[in-house]
């Protein structure tokens, strides 16, 4: 069972034990240089992800504002799931999203824990996450399309308590952000998407991330963190303005 850190709200990615040295420098942010970029690295399924939601739309707005590129990334926490669906993992769930809830206020609706069976299998909702990327670059869509349909994929199932392993899963969700639900499903069913997602996990093992939810910098081909597991919007803005050099 993959458990997350209740401090540091750092769910950790198997099998990479290699860190990232974060920069020093600190100089306030007057003037954003270009060629810097902010990536955030999650999964719609990964409860801290869900308790840093609100900072990390906060931290696109605000790359948005001062000329940084933001992109988002999937992890796959638990791609393939693995973890039996007990009364130990249904409890160790239930307790985790009470402390996310407590910290970052974040609501859960935990019904999904009266399930009887469920497959924590995180692929899907990253495949779709995905599908959107490639979606939002073939229609030339707007690049805060993605983080949207993240955020209401992470709600339908922390709040909601569906299962987002199935296709029509995104049926309200593509409405609701005028995506066209059939291209999205055929997409999403393709060889394509699953080398997409496949691709996003591999680029999380080359940046080497340790955890989600991460945010990191980078710079002419070099990367840094900013947040490894959960983080307030003004610790990130702060750690952001120590880093960019003017």
């Amino acid at each position: 069972m993959r458990k997350c850190d209740p401090v540091t709200g750092a769910c950790p990615v198997p099998d990479l034990n290699n860190t990232l040295d974060p920069d020093t420098s600190s100089t306030s942010l007057e003037r954003t240089p270009p060629g810097w970029s902010v990536h955030y690295v999650g999964d719609p399924m990964c409860s801290w992800c869900w308790g840093i939601s609100p900072t990390v739309s906060e931290i696109a707005a605000f790359c948005k504002a001062e000329g940084l590129e933001f992109s988002v990334t999937m992890g796959g926490l638990r791609a393939g799931g693995g973890d039996e669906w007990n009364a130990e993992f249904k409890d160790f769930l239930r307790n985790e999203w009470r402390r996310i809830a407590q910290v970052t206020g974040q609501p859960f609706g935990f019904t999904l824990l009266e399930a009887p069976h469920f497959d924590y299998d995180t692929e899907p909702a990253c495949r779709a996450v995905a599908t959107v990327k490639l979606l939002q670059s073939r229609n030339h869509l707007p690049g805060s399309i993605t983080l949207k349909f993240f955020s209401a994929v992470q709600h339908k199932f922390y709040v909601e308590g569906e299962d987002p392993k199935e296709a029509g899963y995104y049926a309200s969700i593509c409405e609701s952000l005028a995506l066209d639900f059939e291209e999205f499903r055929t997409l999403f069913d393709s060889p394509e998407a699953l080398q997409a997602v496949q691709e996003e996990f591999a680029r999380c093992q080359q940046w080497r991330v340790r955890s989600f939810p991460t945010l990191l910098l980078e710079h002419e081909g070099k990367i840094q963190p900013l947040a490894e597991g959960y983080a307030t919007t003004e610790q990130i803005l702060s750690r952001l303005r120590q880093s960019i050099t003017v």
